[in-house]
């Protein structure tokens, strides 16, 4: 190609602000001349550089925005340590078809079986499939939701909320309210994702009464699909503990080579 024709067209594609078609520009023209590909497919290669550029950013974007506390895909997810965990029912999420459907999702279990990270996984995926995300923790929420709604409207209308840790800290009458206002605005509008170390038959004693325990899970579960984590936690794998271990003050270690934890 033309050096002077290459110059113009890499400033008007950066004119058009399509700064990664600008940037791959001399490798996508060397690889049309070497493969002696026609203009169209020229083209097509160097708009396919632009959209990937702009998908990539897109997504990176969304999770910025959706707050999530890290990065985690279902592929890595330890299915072999939970095996009574029914892997196919967790794959089916996968297809976001519940979002589609404004259903809700709800992962109980004791800490450590993985639960805020398939919330997270499900929360990315939605992220990619253009959905809007935000993650949040009951302790968070209940903050935000004592602020003016305009302040805190995301959390209503958008797509997913995923409400990790539900019932790891006591919250009183108040909060138990505003969290019955918020399942109530988006029952059937929208979905939500919950982790609790609670079953339901314990959220009676989390949410205070019974009444308003009863509200809330019957709009959460009217269309649901609970997956319930039973197991060991996996941060703790490897070790094990005794009734001594926190009866002795001082802090635990790995013991060499066996597993267990020693205090010291």
């Amino acid at each position: 190609m033309d050096q002077l024709i290459a110059d113009r067209l890499h400033d008007n594609l950066k004119r058009l602000k399509l700064t990664q078609a600008a940037e791959m520009l001399e490798t996508v023209v060397a690889k049309a001349e070497s493969d002696k590909d026609s203009y169209l497919s020229f083209l097509d290669q160097l708009l396919e550089e632009e959209v990937a550029a702009k998908e990539k950013r897109r997504v990176q974007t969304a999770m910025k925005t959706a707050g999530l506390p890290s990065a985690k895909t279902i592929e890595e997810y330890d299915f072999t340590f939970h095996p009574k965990l029914n892997k196919k029912e967790v794959m089916a999420l996968f297809d976001l078809d519940f979002i589609g459907k404004q259903e809700n999702v709800i992962f109980l279990g004791p800490p450590g079986v993985g639960k805020t990270h398939l919330a997270i996984s499900l929360a990315i995926k939605a992220c990619h499939h253009g959905f809007k995300v935000y993650f949040t923790t009951m302790d968070t929420l209940m903050k935000k939701l004592k602020e003016p709604q305009s302040r805190h409207k995301a959390y209503l209308t958008s797509a997913l909320v995923v409400v990790d840790e539900v019932g790891y800290l006591p919250i009183d009458t108040k909060e138990a309210y505003l969290f019955f206002q918020f399942v109530s605005y988006r029952y059937e509008r929208s979905s939500t994702l919950i982790t609790s170390n609670k079953s339901f038959g314990d959220w009676q004693e989390l949410f205070g009464e019974q009444v308003i325990a009863t509200a809330i899970l019957d709009r959460l579960l009217h269309h649901c699909r609970v997956i319930n984590i039973k197991g060991h936690s996996y941060r703790l794998r490897g070790y094990s503990f005794s009734k001594n271990d926190f009866a002795t003050a001082g802090s635990a270690t790995p013991a060499a080579g066996n597993g267990t934890m020693e205090v010291q």
